[in-house]
């Protein structure tokens, strides 16, 4: 596919960082092959030198490209991990990295009936109470990379009036309920995306996801919260961090 030179509105790097890494994630610029030059790239975004440079060094720190001296910037993406396999949250994984991280609700926290085929065995005890739903689009640096949808019983008073602790479901449960995840079992499989999960995603239908069911157990006896994990693995590896 060719470089389409467009304008942009004020000289700045970080645009032409963005623009670039877009067309670097998409395909645009495969594997092995050179970005223009800098002289190039200065006069079709009519910018600076520098401010090329600049945003040329900001790919390189995104694993994105290798500037060789005397041939250019190489796209050369490394694979970049999220330590998703441990029981700890996404914003607990991801918060204190460089990355920039975003929860987006799908739809306000709700109550409704336990699945008939839910994808873990419930006890007696839960089956008593309604299922809190909570449906979430994860983000990094502004691309979606996970769906999340977590259930448990509504056995937490007023959970849904509560105010989240930093878009973290694991802190509001420690600082309204003292409430600790200990443990987490979970079963990982290939899957494809249906309509609505590749257009939250930004994917084609039928693209390859990684599910994961998860059960975590609480440091409340009796109380388990469920979660089910669309994976999009198109640019970042799902892996796990041994502590």
């Amino acid at each position: 596919m060719g470089f389409y030179f467009c304008a942009i509105p004020t000289a700045r790097y970080l645009q032409l960082h963005a623009e670039l890494k877009q067309q670097i994630l998409s395909g645009q610029f495969a594997e092995g092959s050179l970005l223009p030059s800098e002289n190039r790239l200065s006069q079709a975004y009519q910018m600076t030198r520098s401010m090329v440079r600049q945003a040329l060094n900001e790919l390189e720190k995104d694993g994105l490209i290798k500037k060789r001296q005397g041939k250019g910037s190489i796209v050369e993406r490394k694979d970049q991990r999220l330590g998703l396999l441990s029981f700890r949250g996404f914003t607990e994984v991801l918060g204190g990295s460089h990355h920039q991280v975003h929860s987006r609700f799908l739809q306000p926290v709700k109550l409704q009936a336990w699945d008939d085929h839910f994808f873990f065995d419930l006890n007696d005890e839960e089956r008593k109470h309604a299922c809190v739903v909570i449906k979430r689009l994860r983000e990094i640096d502004g691309q979606p990379v996970m769906l999340e949808h977590t259930y448990f019983p509504d056995v937490l008073d007023n959970f849904l009036e509560q105010k989240w602790v930093e878009a973290s479901l694991f802190k509001t449960l420690q600082a309204y309920y003292q409430v600790s995840m200990s443990s987490v079992e979970q079963y990982i499989r290939a899957t494809t995306a249906d309509p609505h999960g590749a257009a939250l995603l930004n994917l084609q239908e039928a693209a390859p996801l990684l599910k994961i069911n998860r059960k975590y157990a609480t440091s409340r006896s009796g109380f388990y919260i469920y979660s089910t994990l669309y994976c999009n693995t198109q640019d970042y590896a799902i892996g796990s961090y041994l502590e």
